[in-house]
């Protein structure tokens, strides 16, 4: 499949490393000219220097911004005031046992998971429906269905990302803008694997805790791995294109077969 974005506009938030830096890369691959987003500047040059490796010729912008906060919303915005391709990505975790988890990481959590993706759609999706074309994907995870009991918070913002993705499909239904939802596995990235570590230990080579880590803890995998970075990428770029044009209000998993409940 010749997927062909050029003359798109795609922002991807979080995008300094892991999943977003993937997305980012693919994105510029199919031609788009490509804004990555995160708070640092040196981190987020490092990540400009490695799409433009792997998309020799693309058009890669960053833009340094809090995006949990509306000031970094609108400083996103004065640089780049339109998008055809809005990728939320950006995202926290952590591990904490349940009773401990206080208020106000519950609201950081919330502003950081949910709210920063919101902010951005309803900034960017008017000039999508105006142009009557666009696209909206939000990150979320298998945590939004079968929640973690070690990160119960942040399965609650994963889950909350369905039913704003599903929310904001129906508000604009028959515009030529899709909205839909990504169900990411356990994937590979630095954070997962101090995650990874943090469970099974710190004693063993990583492709050992990475086994054990799935055999414990996420037994329901199909694939006995951690899902690479470019594999969720993949699905991300597909959905962003043309030829997804009749996918919208859709929770779409690439999760190993780990979820084995059905999304609704």
């Amino acid at each position: 499949m010749r997927i062909d974005l050029g003359g798109r506009t795609a922002v991807v938030t979080g995008s300094s490393q892991g999943i977003g830096l993937a997305v980012a890369a693919g994105l510029a691959q199919a031609g788009a000219r490509t804004v990555l987003t995160g708070r640092g500047e040196d981190r987020l040059r490092q990540a400009a220097d490695r799409v433009a490796e792997a998309a020799p010729g693309a058009e890669v912008v960053t833009v340094a911004s809090d995006l949990t906060t509306s000031e970094g919303a609108e400083a996103l915005l004065r640089e780049v005031p339109d998008a055809d391709v809005l990728v939320n990505n950006l995202g926290i975790f952590e591990v904490a046992a349940p009773l401990e988890i206080t208020d106000e990481r519950w609201r950081t959590y919330f502003d950081t998971n949910v709210l920063s993706a919101v902010r951005l759609i309803r900034a960017y999706l008017p000039g999508m429906e105006r142009r009557g074309w666009g696209r909206v994907l939000n990150i979320a995870s298998d945590s939004a269905l079968v929640i973690p009991a070690e990160m119960i918070h942040y399965g609650m913002t994963k889950t909350a990302l369905l039913a704003v993705s599903r929310g904001f499909a129906k508000a604009a239904a028959g515009t030529g803008v899709t909205v839909n939802s990504v169900i990411a596995g356990p994937t590979h990235t630095p954070g997962v694997e101090y995650f990874v570590y943090d469970l099974v230990g710190r004693d063993r080579p990583w492709e050992e805790a990475q086994r054990e880590f799935m055999r414990l803890h996420r037994p329901q995998s199909l694939l006995g791995r951690l899902i690479e970075p470019e594999e969720i990428a993949h699905l991300v770029v597909y959905l962003s294109s043309p030829q997804a044009s009749a996918t919208t209000g859709a929770a779409v998993r690439v999760d190993g077969g780990y979820v084995d409940s059905i999304v609704p």
